[in-house]
């Protein structure tokens, strides 16, 4: 069943079977399936709610069904949190990137749209641990579960919510410093970016995936030709 662009039943079959050791692999697949859905929106924060809320749901029906989820339930569910949270800061990434552009021509921070940007990326975190609730609190007998591993990541942070912290921070001082600059020459070009910005954050963040899987395919080539 595909929803938000989501394979959920792929989700779901592999938590029902995986073992304990697997606990990367789930990462990963989290973190790919939260990517992918992330890249097929607009980078709104209702938009990232939903597929949260969806991968949430999946998986968590997964770990239900799989019976050695018993002897480490915390920890498979622990990996599902992790791979959410590696997907969400790539979007956090891409934000910054359009932010930069867009304060970098001469957008300041009273613009209602890059204010309300940055307010978005303040919100991540939370948005991100409520999301997570919401979703799980019908889980039956794994409710607690999730609970404890929802209290322990809220403990510790996220690396979302660190990432988000620094970007407002640095988005913030540049636009500080091109006010003292007096650059505005290019706030036109700047205010029509603002008008579809969710949209070209979703952009970044596409291209931002691409960059890495040709790093990748190159690096692997360098490799093979090392070898020959």
């Amino acid at each position: 069943m595909m929803k938000s662009g989501i394979d959920q039943d792929a989700l779901t079959s592999m938590f029902a079977q995986a073992s304990a050791k697997q606990g990367e692999a789930l990462r990963k697949a989290v973190a790919d399936a939260t990517l992918k859905a992330l890249q097929g929106r607009e980078l709104t924060l209702e938009n990232i709610r939903k597929v949260v809320k969806t991968v949430t749901q999946a998986t968590s029906a997964g770990a239900a069904q799989n019976p050695a989820a018993a002897m480490d339930v915390e920890g498979m569910l622990g990996k599902a949190l992790a791979g959410m949270d590696a997907a969400l800061l790539q979007a956090v990434e891409a934000n910054r990137k359009a932010l930069e552009q867009f304060v970098g021509q001469g957008a300041g921070l009273k613009d209602g749209v890059l204010k309300e940007a940055v307010g978005n990326l303040e919100k991540m975190e939370d948005m991100f641990f409520a999301a997570v609730s919401k979703a799980t609190q019908a889980s039956g007998p794994l409710q607690p579960a999730w609970e404890n591993v929802l209290s322990s990541m809220k403990m510790k942070g996220t690396d979302t919510g660190a990432q988000a912290n620094k970007v407002v921070e640095q988005v913030m001082e540049q636009a500080r410093t091109a006010l003292r600059d007096g650059r505005a020459s290019g706030m036109r070009a700047a205010q029509a970016m603002l008008d579809s910005y969710a949209a070209l954050v979703s952009g970044v963040l596409i291209g931002m995936s691409e960059g890495l899987q040709q790093g990748t395919g190159a690096a692997t080539e360098s490799q093979k030709s090392k070898r020959r």
